[in-house]
Parts: C-alpha cells; sequence; structure tokens
C-alpha cells in the first residue's frame, strides 16, 4: 500500500538555507514583499531573488505558481523555488500551491522556509495528496522520495494543525490504491482482507460471507455475483468514537471489483477501466481509514457489498427476477446495472440493523452522470434537503466538485414492470436519476439519505490539482468534513 511521503516540521533556521542539498522553497507574496527567509537567499545568490522579483515574469505569475532557480550560486540545492503566494492565502490556494510543489519536487528532498505563513498545514496536505504514484507492479526499483521538511517559526502549532489532515490524506491514498488496482489484484477476498486491516487502527471489522449473505436475504447482492469465481462479500466497519447511544452515520459503497455487465456484455473498448467500479467501496474504505487515524468523536459506520460481475453458465440472465432482502421483487432488464442491485441490499441491512442518523451510499453507478456532469462533480441525489445541504457546503469547503440532481415521481414511474414490483432499468432517458429512484425505493421514510453517483469523479484521464491521472480519491476530504461538521461530538 502506498504510504505518504515523509514531512517534518521544524524551527525556523536561516543558516540551514546555504547548505541544504534538493530543493529550497521560498514563499514570496504577489506584492514581491521578501521575508527574512528570502532575503537571505537573495544575498546567497547575489541578488537574484530580487531580480526575479522585478520581473516580468514575476509580475505575471498567478498564486500558487512556482518559478524555479536551478542550481543557484552561493547554495548547495539543485533548486531554489520560489512559491508566489499571499501571506494570508485561502484554504484552497495553499492546498494548491502545496501540489504545485509537490508536482516540481520529484524524488528530491526538499525543504520549505514557510517562515510565519499562514496556513502552512494547508501547505503541507497539498504537498502530501500530490506526492502519490501507483507503482506497485513497475519492476524498477523505487526511487526514495525524500523527505519535506517545513520550517516554521511556529513549527510545533504548524505539525499539531497538519497531523488529522495528514491522517486524511492517509485515507485518501487508501481509496487511489484501492481504485487503481487491477481486479486479479484486488479480488473480492483481497479487498476484503485490506479493510480488515483497519482492525489494527480501532475500526471494529466483519465480513459477511455468501452462506450469511443468503441468510439475510441479500438475493439481489448475491445474483451480481454468481456468475464468477470470487465469492461475493459484505464489509461491516464500524468506528465508534462518539456517544454509546448515538446512531451512527452509515457510508454504503458499491465494490463491484470487476464489472464486464455480465450477460449484458460491455463493448471491449475500454473495459479495462472496469477495474474502478469498485470506487464506492474504495471512499467507503479511505475515509473509515482517515476516521480511526484522526480519531474522529463520531460513530460510523461503513458498509461495503463486493462482488465481481462476470458472463458465465451460472450468471443472472436479462428477464429473470429476483427478491431484495426487502422482499420487493426486481425484474432484471439489463446485467450491466448491477450497482443498484448490489447497494439495495446492502443499503436495507445498514437500516434494520444499525438505525442509521444518516445514510449516504457511493457508486460509480452511471455513464449518464457523466454526460451530464462530466468528470467536474458528482451527482448528488437526496431526500433530505438538511443532510443534502451540509453534505454540498463539505464538499465545496473541501474542493470536491458535487451537484444536486433532481428525484420525482415521473422518474420512478419509469422502473414500473410488468412481472416483478419494479425493472432494474428505467431506459435511457435520466438514466443517473432513474437509478437514484431505484435506490430510493430501498430508504425507509425516517432514513435521511444521499446518493452519491461518482462515476465521473471517482478516475479520470488527466491529472487533476491534487493527483495524477487515475483514481482520485474524490469523497474523502468531504465525507470527513461532513463527520467533522454535523456528527462529531465537541
Amino acid at each position: 500500500m502506498n504510504s505518504l511521503i515523509p514531512i517534518r516540521f521544524q524551527p525556523t533556521d536561516l543558516d540551514t538555507i546555504a547548505e541544504a542539498t534538493g530543493r529550497v522553497v521560498i514563499i514570496v507574496p504577489p506584492e514581491g514583499k521578501l521575508d527574512p527567509a528570502a532575503r537571505r537567499a537573495n544575498r546567497l545568490t547575489k541578488g537574484g531573488v530580487a531580480r526575479l522579483v522585478e520581473s516580468e515574469k514575476f509580475e505575471k505569475a498567478k498564486s500558487g505558481q512556482v518559478i524555479t532557480l536551478a542550481w543557484p550560486a552561493g547554495m548547495q540545492a539543485e533548486a531554489l523555488d520560489v512559491l508566489v503566494l499571499p501571506r494570508r492565502p485561502s484554504v484552497t490556494e495553499a492546498r494548491k500551491a502545496g501540489a504545485a510543489l509537490a508536482k516540481v519536487k520529484g524524488a528530491s528532498a526538499m525543504q520549505v522556509m514557510a517562515g510565519s505563513q499562514n496556513k502552512a498545514e494547508e501547505l503541507a496536505l497539498g504537498i502530501a495528496l500530490r506526492s502519490y504514484s501507483f507503482d506497485a507492479h513497475k519492476t524498477a526499483d523505487a526511487e526514495d522520495p525524500g523527505e519535506v521538511v517545513i520550517a516554521h517559526t511556529k513549527s510545533d502549532e504548524v505539525a499539531e494543525a497538519a497531523a488529522p489532515l495528514l491522517a486524511i490524506a492517509e485515507g485518501v491514498h487508501m481509496t487511489r490504491d484501492l481504485i487503481n488496482e487491477p481486479a486479479n489484484v484486488l479480488t473480492t477476498t483481497e479487498f476484503a482482507d485490506r479493510v480488515s486491516a483497519l482492525a489494527e487502527l480501532g475500526v471494529e471489522v466483519e465480513i459477511l460471507d455468501e452462506d450469511k449473505l443468503a441468510e439475510l436475504g441479500m438475493r439481489t447482492l448475491l445474483s451480481v455475483g454468481q456468475g464468477s469465481d470470487s465469492p461475493s462479500k459484505v464489509a461491516v466497519m464500524q468506528w465508534k468514537g462518539g456517544a454509546k447511544d448515538d446512531a451512527p452515520l452509515a457510508l454504503v459503497g458499491k465494490g463491484v471489483v470487476f464489472d464486464t455487465g455480465g450477460i449484458s456484455l460491455k463493448p471491449s473498448a475500454g473495459m479495462e477501466d472496469m477495474t474502478m467500479d469498485m470506487g464506492g467501496a474504495g471512499v467507503v474504505a479511505g475515509t473509515m481509514k482517515a476516521l480511526a487515524l484522526r480519531k474522529a468523536k463520531a460513530n460510523v459506520v461503513g458498509l461495503i457489498g463486493l462482488v465481481e460481475n462476470m458472463p458465465s453458465g451460472n450468471a443472472t440472465r436479462p428477464g429473470d427476477v429476483v427478491t431484495s432482502m426487502k422482499g420487493d421483487t426486481v425484474e432484471i432488464i439489463n446485467t450491466d446495472a448491477e450497482g443498484r442491485l448490489v447497494l439495495c441490499d446492502v443499503m436495507w441491512y445498514a437500516q434494520e440493523r444499525f438505525k442509521p442518523a444518516g445514510m449516504i451510499d457511493l457508486a460509480t453507478l452511471t455513464g449518464a452522470i457523466i454526460i451530464g456532469l462530466g468528470h467536474e462533480n458528482a451527482g448528488v441525489f437526496s431526500n433530505n434537503d438538511e443532510l443534502c445541504n451540509s453534505f454540498l457546503k463539505a464538499a465545496g469547503a473541501e474542493d470536491e466538485g458535487a451537484w444536486r440532481m433532481p428525484l420525482g415521481k415521473a422518474y420512478d414511474d419509469l422502473l414500473k414492470s410488468r412481472i416483478a414490483d419494479m425493472k432494474n432499468i428505467g431506459g435511457r432517458p435520466a438514466g443517473s436519476i432513474t437509478a437514484a429512484q431505484f435506490l430510493a425505493r430501498f430508504v425507509k421514510e425516517d432514513t435521511p439519505w444521499i446518493h452519491l453517483d461518482i462515476a465521473g469523479v471517482a478516475s479520470v484521464k488527466g491529472e487533476t490539482s491534487y493527483a495524477p491521472k487515475g483514481a482520485t480519491g474524490w469523497g474523502v476530504m468531504a465525507l470527513n468534513r461532513l463527520v467533522q461538521d454535523r456528527f462529531e461530538q465537541g
């Protein structure tokens, strides 16, 4: 599993600027005023920093941009990186500035002369988030990443503020690792083993096997995995950091470790991307890790349905009718609309067993949400304005795109079946909405609920502000913030 780049905090010592190897970073605000570290670097480089600040290049530089002076005279460092950043940046500015530093860092050690810079802990988070690569299956020896030292006048305070943020980054990295893994490695059993390891952090983990799922009546979930040799499972992760009697927040994730479409086979082009169809489960697992690492004072239960959707002589057929744990019958029109069949049973189980204060499900559920929102926003569907608005606020604070989508009876009517209580698809129009309407049928009237369709944001073809191309880890920070703002004890 990927580990965070080493980040250390120490008191400011200007004398280290001359001797430091690797890369040295100074921070200069857009107005060009030099702090003590920048003035020391300017003297060492015989006015090089001042000439840069007076240049047209600096004048045109944007907040968060890094301008590099290679092999600066008078210093041992291979590069002097000038980070353009206001003294009092926003949280997003500071994080993106950290991400920009991570991009230029490479494998070199980096010393950031942060002085009295405001939000230096957010700068550290940006470095941690962007310093990620998935190299588990490359045969070349991995390079030593080189540590990052952040020198600050109040280093102890910054280190204390950074600790919970770096715990969140650990959760994000876990999610990325899970989503990036190929399906021959991340089988249902391997996924269950990895979340079982969260027990070392104080998370209570149970793995429900196929016999137990059959006993519980999770027939829609089992119908998805019955064509695969990989056994279907449900993992239940409980973090009990709140008051004993407080109802937990339930997070439910779709964990289809590979999706061929089943008998309704997908086209071969792009099918290799379906290793990421367990993205919802990956976000739930990463969020549980983040909450445990930072010792969140809240009760949260994470439940993930782990299956593989394969065609075989034993696979579910289009036209089959399956009975859910709730007792409703579902006519399977398309076996490639399988995620909702996994989620509906796990959602019902979560409500029956835990009677949660709120429930949020996450799934790479529909291609339709990508057509609607692209790769900038997850689709948000909810039966509760208060919980939904809290989540949208949390997602906005963490710079994770999310956009509310509608629900309604006209959409729900598209799921009517001639031979069963419902169909598993409602046709091409409004495909992401009818998928949400299907799930809504398995939400109890008194349960505040959000459905997050993360098909467009879980894994992307190009780099983002905080991640290289591939898995983004979207959702871990937003869910953590929601827990912190709405469910955590004071």
